[in-house]
C-alpha cells in the first residue's frame, strides 16, 4: 500500500469527513485567500484566527523516519484545531529539505511522499519544497545542471502521487521565471509548480511583478514578505505585484512570511499585514 494512502486510511472516518469538508470549503472559497506561516504570527490556529487570517501554513518537523506532521496523531490534532478555529491548513512547509535536499538526499523523496499524504488528509492545496542553503540550485546565478537533472528525475517520480492527491508541489527558490520554467517544463506535471516569494526575489535583485506575469498558470502559492518592515511600508513594490497577480488571474493562497516590526506583537502585526493585503488585492 502506498505510504500516502496508508497515512490517510489510518485517520479513519474522521479523515474521510475532514477531506470531504475540505473539498466542500475549497469549492466555496474565494479565489484568493490569506494565510501565514506559524512563526510569522507567533503561534498556530488561534493566533491565526485573532489575526483575521483564512489559513495557516504548518511546518513538518525535523528529520526522522516518519515526519512529525505525517503521523496519524498529528493529522488528527491538526484536523481538530482547524475545525475548532475555522482556520484552514493552506499548505505544509518542508523546511528540513534545506539541509537534506530533495535532489540529493536518499531519504528526501520518501519524506515528500509522506507530506503529500498528510496534505491530502488535511485538505491542504499545496506544500512548500525549499531550495536554500545546502539545497541551493544556483551558482553565480546560473542553474547547477547536475542538481537540476537529479531534481527533475525525482520530481517526475513524485508528481503522479501528487496529482492523484490533488496536491501541488511548490518549489521555492530564488530563481528567475525563465529558470523556474526550465525546471517545470522538464518535469511536465500540473502538480509541480512555483511557490514564489516576492521578498526573496526583490532582495535578490529580481523583478517579482515581471516574473509573476511570466509564470502565469505555473504558480501554486506565493509568499508575501518585506524583510523587517510591514508589507505596506517595506522595500518590496507591492502594487506592481498585486497588478501582476490580477493580470494572471491568480487563484490560491497568499501566505504571509512577515516579521514583527512592532517588536512586541506578532499577532497584531500579522493582522495589520493581512488587512493591508486584503485592501491591496481588493479582497
Amino acid at each position: 500500500m502506498a505510504l500516502s494512502r496508508r497515512i490517510f486510511l489510518q485517520t479513519g472516518a474522521a479523515g474521510l469527513a475532514t477531506l470531504a469538508l475540505a473539498r466542500e470549503l475549497r469549492a466555496a472559497a474565494p479565489k484568493i485567500r490569506v494565510a501565514a506561516r506559524g512563526g510569522s504570527i507567533g503561534g498556530g490556529y488561534e493566533q491565526a484566527k485573532i489575526a483575521g487570517l483564512d489559513g495557516l501554513e504548518i511546518g513538518c518537523g525535523g528529520a526522522q523516519d516518519t515526519l512529525g506532521v505525517a503521523t496519524p496523531q498529528s493529522i488528527e490534532s491538526n484536523r481538530k484545531q482547524s475545525e475548532a478555529s475555522g482556520i484552514a491548513v493552506s499548505s505544509l512547509s518542508m523546511d528540513l529539505l534545506n539541509g537534506r535536499p530533495l535532489q540529493s538526499d536518499e531519504q528526501a523523496p520518501a519524506w515528500v511522499e509522506q507530506v503529500i499524504g498528510a496534505s491530502q488528509a488535511l485538505g491542504a492545496t499545496g506544500m512548500l519544497i525549499p531550495f536554500f542553503g545546502k539545497a541551493n540550485l544556483t551558482k553565480n546565478r546560473e542553474l547547477k545542471q547536475d542538481a537540476v537533472d537529479s531534481l527533475v528525475g525525482r520530481l517526475k517520480d513524485l508528481a503522479p502521487k501528487a496529482e492523484r492527491a490533488k496536491v501541488s508541489l511548490g518549489l521555492e527558490c530564488t530563481l528567475t521565471a525563465k529558470q523556474y520554467l526550465h525546471i517545470l517544463d522538464r518535469v511536465g506535471s500540473p502538480a509541480v509548480s512555483a511557490y514564489y516569494d516576492i521578498g526573496n526575489s526583490t532582495f535578490g535583485g529580481l523583478d517579482p511583478a515581471a516574473d509573476i506575469r511570466a509564470l502565469k498558470g505555473r504558480m501554486c502559492l506565493i509568499h508575501f514578505k518585506a524583510g523587517r518592515d510591514y508589507l505596506e511600508t517595506g522595500k518590496v513594490k507591492m502594487q506592481p505585484v498585486a497588478d501582476a497577480l490580477h493580470a494572471i488571474d491568480f487563484e490560491g493562497w497568499i501566505v504571509l512570511e512577515t516579521s514583527c516590526p512592532s517588536k512586541k506583537d506578532r499577532v497584531g502585526d500579522g493582522k495589520k499585514n493581512a488587512d493591508y493585503v486584503r485592501k491591496l488585492m481588493k479582497l
